[in-house]
């Protein structure tokens, strides 16, 4: 299992994270208003954006980024993902059940 965290403009987080959901490219996925501070274009800028806290299994990393990648807003979309050492057996039994290879959408459709 790994979380997957993407940054988003505020207010587009959860279009974002019913199209992953809907390809079975997680699980679940929280989202959490943040305030961002980092450099762009030699400026530090700041942000008011969405963050999503993706639940998944580590295979799909692959698949999941590269679909991020293809409806993301972002030029450069932050995606990073932390492997989870520990898990409830039990919730990490839901997490593969609900995106087993079986369920997944072809990614290719938006």
């Amino acid at each position: 299992m790994i979380i997957v965290l993407v940054t988003t403009p505020k207010n587009e987080g959860e279009k974002i994270a019913i199209k992953i959901l809907e390809k079975r490219l997680a699980a679940c996925i929280n989202i959490k208003n943040v305030k961002s501070i980092y450099w762009w274009e030699n400026e530090i800028k700041e942000d008011e954006e969405d963050l999503l806290i993706i639940k998944t299994r580590e295979d799909l990393f692959e698949m999941l980024k590269d679909f991020i990648k293809s409806i993301h807003p972002y030029k450069i979309p932050e995606i990073v993902a932390i492997k989870v050492k520990d898990v409830n057996v039990e919730y990490l039994n839901w997490l593969e059940s609900e995106t087993s290879i079986k369920k997944i959408r072809n990614v290719g459709e938006s």
